[in-house]
């Protein structure tokens, strides 16, 4: 990892003036209040945020959240709930797939753990469902435990901040390394630090044109320092949903939420004109265990 711009290459010892104290001093007047964030927020809760958050912005998010939480606040209830009523409580989120690992993840902790999320960021990657940034993520904000969290923001904010680049690059080995040795020696100021630094890159260097006079730290900043040179790689790709089978499975399952039961073949027609396109969906939707069919051929959600 390169030196940030400013800092004393002689020493190993980080200055008062770090660029990661700066960010948590930053956060502490600019964060968002978001129900996940606040004190005493239980391990359970903050999983069950990382999970949602996937892909899903914050405003979709919240609502959502708080009734999850409301009818499920611990994981042996989530255990004990139906799927089909859990893929009903997810709603409009999107990529369903989530709620039934969110469940499945919900009883891996009840049976191995006796109902408590683990810590151990080794036990949070076993569980279905949590991949490696999830269970740091929760380590770190539902434990409180020192951990690098790198999401997207994060080596966005880094890729500028530290290597002079104008996007965030491809996820790389190094990304831990490199946002560790941005963190405070402090502990408690490092874990506040892990969402600092995300938030940073949500609210300020965020992707396209970030919003440099607002950055606690846009004069260490290496990219802006060499001139903000414009991103060499390929543009983005804006992702599309209208027509996409995303939204077609979307719709199945909206008609499948609604009814009281299974419901005919024929009463799924009406969601797509294209019945190509809306056999696919369905039959993936089965694949994914999202949709049974019954004896007589009709559909219902599992469970």
């Amino acid at each position: 990892m390169s030196a940030l711009p400013g800092t004393d290459r002689s020493t190993a010892v980080p200055s008062p003036e770090r660029v990661g104290e700066t960010i948590v001093d930053w956060y502490a007047g600019a964060a968002r209040d978001l129900p996940w964030r606040a004190p005493g927020t239980d391990p359970w809760a903050v999983l069950v945020s990382e999970v949602m958050l996937q892909q899903t912005p914050v405003a979709r998010v919240e609502p959502v959240w708080r009734e999850w939480l409301r009818r499920w606040p611990t994981p042996a209830s989530l255990a004990a709930e139906s799927p089909a009523e859990v893929i009903r409580a997810w709603g409009k989120l999107g990529y369903p797939r989530r709620a039934l690992r969110l469940r499945e993840a919900a009883i891996a902790v009840t049976e191995r753990h006796d109902g408590r999320v683990p810590a151990d960021v080794a036990e949070l990657e076993a569980l279905p469902g949590v991949g490696t940034y999830t269970a740091r993520a929760v380590s770190c904000f539902g434990h409180g435990r020192r951990q690098p969290v790198v999401d997207t923001n994060v080596r966005r904010v880094v890729s500028r901040l530290v290597h002079g680049r104008a996007e965030a690059a491809p996820a790389r080995a190094t990304d831990l390394t490199d946002i560790a040795a941005l963190a405070p020696d402090d502990d408690a100021r490092a874990v506040r630090f892990s969402v600092a630094v995300m938030e940073l890159g949500a609210l300020v260097c965020v992707a396209g044109a970030p919003r440099c006079p607002a950055c606690p730290v846009r004069d260490r900043c290496a990219w802006r320092l060499a001139g903000s040179p414009a991103h060499d790689g390929p543009p983005r790709r804006v992702q599309k949903f209208a027509g996409t089978d995303r939204q077609v499975r979307g719709r199945l399952l909206d008609v499948l939420r609604d009814a009281d039961g299974p419901v005919p073949a024929d009463a799924l027609a009406p969601v797509w004109d294209d019945p190509v396109q809306r056999a696919r969906c369905l039959d993936s939707l089965l694949v994914d265990g999202l949709v049974e069919q019954t004896a007589d051929g009709r559909f219902t959600l599992p469970g």
